[in-house]
């Protein structure tokens, strides 16, 4: 089993540790499914404001916008898989002007990330239909099991 590192950076948002372990690890199980799926390795999940998320986009991709994920590749020689950085205010906001569950949406941008790590793209138009069937394969495995993580905003 791989070591997961979670940091919540958001001041406003409560998350599921367990519920978060839970799901990569179901997507690690079902790597066959998804290309071999993530490497193996420390898996480090990041999630953000929208301010930091665009202060890391124009970092390390000069552009100042903020984004739903970025993801950064990993050292499989030193046992690093990568790490992905999610903006839950990006999500917050997708999920209220689309009508869809905020959590789902959170967990859609985990999976995205875990997706690029194994080796999925979005930047072309067939390889990015490629990555939504991957995308949707992987959210109705989560669902099926239950395995939605719950993302839910302090009082």
């Amino acid at each position: 089993m791989r070591e997961i590192v979670i940091a919540n950076r958001h001041p406003r948002l409560r998350i599921a540790r367990p519920g978060i372990l839970r799901a990569i690890q179901l997507l690690d199980a079902a790597a066959s499914r998804f290309r071999g799926g993530c490497p193996q390795g420390e898996l480090s999940l990041v999630i953000l404001t929208d301010a930091e998320q665009a202060q890391l986009h124009a970092d390390f991709l000069n552009d100042p916008t903020t984004t739903d994920v970025i993801t950064f590749e990993g050292q499989p020689d030193l046992h690093v898989a990568g790490e992905i950085c999610v903006s839950a205010d990006t999500a917050a906001a997708y999920a209220k002007a689309h009508e869809h569950d905020f959590s789902t949406e959170l967990t859609l941008y985990l999976v995205h990330g875990w997706l690029h790590l194994a080796g999925y793209d979005d930047l072309h138009p067939d390889k990015k239909r490629f990555m939504r069937r991957a995308e949707a394969r992987a959210l109705k495995l989560l669902a099926e099991a239950d395995a939605i993580p719950t993302f839910a905003w302090k009082r």
